[in-house]
């Protein structure tokens, strides 16, 4: 495996402004903000992709960003010069999903009218309830 820049933070050998640490996951903030406190949750071992991931794990992550997200909104409520009206959470997993870092990890997205960031999904004509339930079958059986 290639050096992994996320083992690397949670190691202390690369530098992260930490908001959040418990045994199993950290939280910092993106170097690349979409918005001003994105933030992102990692599980502290590694794991490439989503099924790479003990599930109790994910659940950690989402508990950790379940606070994150709230504290975001408490600040916003404190501090004029902070804005998080919503929260979107975010995980790709893949590249083609759009993942650059090979290790699992959550977004924590503050989001407020006018951030100019948004999710755009192109037109598509709605399956009929046929194929929707051919596809739940096939979803079932593979799981």
């Amino acid at each position: 495996m290639d050096t992994c820049i996320f083992c690397e933070i949670v190691a202390r050998r690369a530098p992260a402004s930490i908001v959040a640490e418990d045994d199993w996951c950290l939280a910092f903030l993106d170097i690349r903000p979409v918005t001003r406190g994105h933030t992102l949750v990692i599980p502290k071992t590694h794991a490439a992709l989503l099924s790479e991931l003990e599930p109790a794990l994910g659940g950690r992550m989402f508990q950790m960003a379940q606070r994150i997200a709230q504290a975001l909104r408490t600040l916003a409520q404190q501090d004029q010069g902070f804005s998080c009206e919503a929260v979107n959470l975010m995980l790709a997993d893949g590249a083609a999903a759009g993942q650059e870092v090979g290790h699992v990890h959550l977004h924590i997205l503050p989001r407020y009218r006018g951030d100019g960031f948004g999710f755009h999904f192109g037109r598509k004509a709605a399956p009929g309830r046929s194929e929707l339930d051919d596809l739940a079958s096939e979803l079932r059986a593979a799981l």
